[in-house]
């Protein structure tokens, strides 16, 4: 796919942060498991004490390998590849910030200037109504024209709050570096365990868009024992049971190869009706914890 604006030719940064825009660890988890996977090193950390409220988001005590306790403060800490030549990637990832976003996103973006990044991918994850039995939907999007049609990326309509995802955004698409955000919906119903599935679809799409290569072994095997457990868990509560499969129909009816977009949005409206019929819900798609709201369609 030729890619007009340099985006995969040049020096990418992916990001993530932990908060809103994370549900079930699915942005963070695949920063981490890049983090984990590429030879990376610290390149510049945001001084936390100006853009943190520490009994929102508290410091935790850890020990070392050696049993030595010391305190850990949230922050955000930008990585850079250790051989700039064989990798171009490179990784922000933290903790959203509880204030100053507007000097925290100037921040961010003089280090991403200092080093020459000249594409952004944002990872973010919502809360949805889907099913954890079908693959995870994901929805790519960017305010960038010619990012939309090298990359075939949707044009979001959102309005409504935001996260600092969105701020980032902005800020980049205003000083001439091309941004796209990749999300992934979540099961709201299984919204307080970490999502391995979520975070291999999120690895999965990020791999069709820059030129990276990341062995996830671990993260199939736990993506499997992830759905296994909730399929346990299901087996044992009959309406849960029974709302997963009302999801299912939802979802496969979307899915099918002759599904036009009244169809899908007819068997989505009769689902809303039969959920609101059995728990009383306004009727309205969950919106996620970030910037888009989930999408029947799944873009």
């Amino acid at each position: 796919m030729p890619d007009t604006t340099g985006f995969t030719s040049g020096r990418v940064l992916v990001v993530a942060f932990e908060g809103w825009n994370d549900a079930g660890d699915a942005a963070s988890g695949a920063i981490r498991t890049l983090q984990d996977q590429l030879e990376v090193y610290p390149i510049a950390e945001i001084e936390p004490e100006d853009y943190f409220d520490y009994q929102f988001n508290r410091p935790t005590i850890e020990a070392d390998e050696n049993g030595d306790r010391s305190v850990v403060w949230p922050g955000v800490t930008m990585y850079g590849p250790v051989e700039p030549k064989r990798s171009s990637l490179y990784l922000l990832v933290g903790t959203e910030p509880s204030r100053g976003w507007k000097t925290f996103t100037s921040e961010i973006m003089e280090a991403v200037i200092d080093n020459g990044i000249s594409g952004i991918v944002m990872l973010g994850a919502m809360l949805a109504d889907v099913p954890h039995t079908r693959p995870i939907t994901i929805f790519a999007s960017s305010e960038n024209a010619q990012l939309r049609k090298d990359f075939a990326l949707e044009r979001s309509t959102y309005e409504g709050p935001i996260g600092i995802l969105t701020v980032l955004a902005d800020a980049a698409e205003k000083a001439g570096i091309p941004t796209m955000t990749i999300w992934a919906s979540v099961p709201h119903y299984v919204h307080n365990a970490p999502s391995p599935k979520a975070t291999l679809a999120l690895i999965d799409k990020l791999e069709e868009i820059v030129d990276v290569m990341v062995p996830r072994t671990d993260l199939v095997q736990e993506s499997a024992v992830w759905e296994s457990g909730i399929d346990a868990l299901a087996g044992d509560d009959e309406d849960m049971s029974a709302y997963i499969h009302q999801l299912e129909v939802a979802r496969d009816a979307v899915d099918s190869p002759e599904a036009s977009g009244d169809a899908i949005a007819e068997e989505f409206e009769k689902y809303l009706r039969r959920r609101d019929g059995k728990d009383g819900r306004d009727g309205r798609g969950m919106s996620g914890p970030g910037d888009e709201p989930w999408r029947p369609t799944g873009g």
